[in-house]
């Protein structure tokens, strides 16, 4: 397993109407390092964002898409998806007020 720090973890956030009515609930969605766990993700919002506090993570391994270019086939490289749950007394993520 690579030697990932929290830094790397979280490599940008997903902008989509279902994530953002996800918002509602305190839940975010990230794309994260393919080969993050869950508790990294929880230590990488943490200390990321500051005055967060991670109720609980979900990942989902997104396979690339197949893509063809003439004759030859192709895929795209493969992601990770997390949808983190904030607490009730946690505070926003300040990133996503401006959207």
């Amino acid at each position: 397993m690579a030697n990932i720090q929290y830094y790397d973890v979280i490599l940008k956030p997903v902008v989509s109407e279902k994530s953002m009515n996800a918002m509602a609930e305190k839940k975010y969605t990230f794309l994260v390092h393919t080969e993050a766990t869950k508790t990294q993700i929880k230590e990488a919002v943490e200390k990321l964002f500051e005055g967060t506090k991670v109720k609980s993570v979900n990942t989902m391994n997104l396979d690339g898409k197949t893509r063809r270019r003439g004759n030859t086939f192709g895929k795209t490289a493969k992601k990770k998806k997390a949808i983190v749950q904030l607490t009730e007394d946690s505070k926003e993520i300040e990133i996503f007020s401006g959207l």
